[in-house]
């Protein structure tokens, strides 16, 4: 069902009415007694006394469509047709297509495009292959490729069921950074096979876009093919989510008056975001930070089954502090949660500092609704686009991809991030920042022309520009 950007669901019923047994206005009534919200009403068809009419209907979570659609099926001289579920109308057939940016009008026109003409290109290209990004699809093109093991809130869906996600997320690349994508979901959850395939398919791209690949294989994943391939290999689901996170940090942190050196900041579910979101604030100046997950707080000469974890023991946690999410958490000015819903209570954001900061970032359900704590807190976020401050990694993969495209970075590095996060942050002007606002939207135009400015310039600072790209 198509989320209506509130918590909701959106159908469409397609009615048959006969007018001499029932009016519109009692359908209307029954609808809204069923728990649904008309919001479009269009007239199909009238003859007589039959009416054909397509009824918008919007619901909250906890409405039963079936609910709905069982009280109108049961209403006399209402025949109920058929039932459209928006969001399912909208992939019919996929999302995405190819469009040639030249016309095949003439023989000329074929012979220039294909044979015999283009093996003069192909030959330009084989004597030098730094021409393939002038004279193919590579200098604007990112591939998304996923194994479908870690979707959304979904989980291991495999690839067939994962090719939605992977289309939507090309769609967003073309419509908000003008940068081309093609989906790939592999029918593989091997590590190596993984690896060898992106290798392979690597000509094609200027960038690989990594999506919903589980943990703990999403890191090694990434780091062999950063270490393998000379274009950025970027895993969104780790490095957008901690950039847009930095960016809601240096805002939140201006409106309480704090300095990122000085805080503490606990960070509950060490997963693939988890991790990023720590490098990140570690890089940009956190000192204190501690990491919680289901065996607790981790500290360094701990013995942990996960590898990643280890690392993250001996990098983070400077104090040692030991125990249970509710004790480490004490006197914290900054909770990063990116585990489960419901794992933070009111009394433990009452035991934080002054003025606390709270990402309650897990999704559908975050670890402490806004409501519960809105009255103790000094700013709040969430994952979700029905509260305030959403953190969403849309805000960053669109702009980072086009300055990296841009500039032919070899990389997408630390301070390239660092730059994307400043970037987004700084779409939020000083007079309206406040705490319902540290967060620009997605839809805001400036954002990915800033991340793009800022991160062309962070890349060739740092010497991973392969292009001094025009403004």
């Amino acid at each position: 069902m198509e989320k209506n950007g509130l918590g909701g669901k959106s159908i469409i019923l397609r009615l048959e009415m006969n007018t001499q047994d029932i009016k519109f206005g009692q359908v209307a009534s029954a609808i809204f007694e069923a728990g649904g919200d008309m919001v479009a009403i269009d007239v199909i068809q009238s003859s007589g006394h039959i009416t054909v009419r397509d009824i918008t209907i919007t619901v909250t979570d906890s409405v039963d469509i079936g609910k709905i659609t069982h009280t109108v099926k049961n209403l006399k001289g209402v025949k109920l047709v058929n039932v459209s579920d928006r969001t399912f109308l909208m992939h019919l057939g996929g999302k995405i297509e190819t469009q040639p940016k030249v016309p095949i009008q003439n023989r000329d026109d074929l012979s220039r495009v294909y044979t015999p003409d283009v093996a003069r290109v192909c030959a330009a290209i084989q004597e030098d292959p730094k021409k393939a990004y002038t004279l193919t699809i590579k200098r604007n093109t990112v591939a998304v490729i996923s194994d479908g093991s870690a979707v959304l809130g979904l989980g291991n869906i495999g690839p067939y069921a994962a090719m939605p996600v992977m289309e939507g997320k090309s769609m967003l690349f073309k419509q908000l950074a003008g940068v081309d994508s093609f989906p790939i979901c592999l029918d593989t959850q091997d590590t190596e096979e993984i690896i060898a395939c992106i290798k392979a398919l690597a000509p094609a791209f200027g960038g690989i876009n990594l999506e919903d690949i589980s943990s703990p294989r999403c890191f090694e994943i990434e780091q062999r093919l950063r270490d393998e391939l000379d274009i950025p290999v970027f895993h969104d689901d780790q490095h957008g989510t901690a950039v847009v996170l930095y960016a809601a940090l240096i805002n939140a942190l201006k409106i309480v008056g704090k300095s990122i050196d000085q805080i503490k900041v606990v960070v509950c579910g060490i997963g693939a975001a988890g991790v990023a979101c720590s490098k990140i604030l570690l890089s940009a100046g956190v000192k204190n930070l501690i990491g919680v997950d289901r065996e607790g707080a981790l500290v360094a000469g701990g013995s942990y089954s996960n590898s990643m974890w280890q690392w993250y023991a001996e990098h983070t946690n400077p104090d040692k502090v030991q125990g249970s999410l509710q004790e480490v958490i004490r006197g914290a000015d900054v909770f990063i949660g990116l585990s489960a819903g419901g794992l933070l209570r009111r009394e433990d954001v009452l035991a934080m500092a002054n003025d606390p900061i709270v990402f309650a970032m897990a999704n559908p359900t975050p670890e402490i609704r806004p409501e519960e704590v809105e009255d103790i807190v000094g700013v709040i976020a969430t994952g979700r686009s029905d509260y305030p401050n959403q953190i969403n990694n849309v805000l960053c993969f669109p702009g980072i991809f086009r300055a990296a495209l841009d500039c032919r970075a070899t990389t997408i590095n630390e301070e390239m991030k660092l730059a994307a996060a400043e970037a987004i942050a700084s779409a939020v002007p000083d007079d309206e920042r406040n705490p319902s606002y540290i967060i620009p939207s997605v839809f805001n135009q400036n954002v990915v022309k800033a991340i793009r400015e800022l991160v062309v310039k962070a890349a060739i600072k740092t010497g991973v520009a392969r292009r001094i790209p025009r403004e």
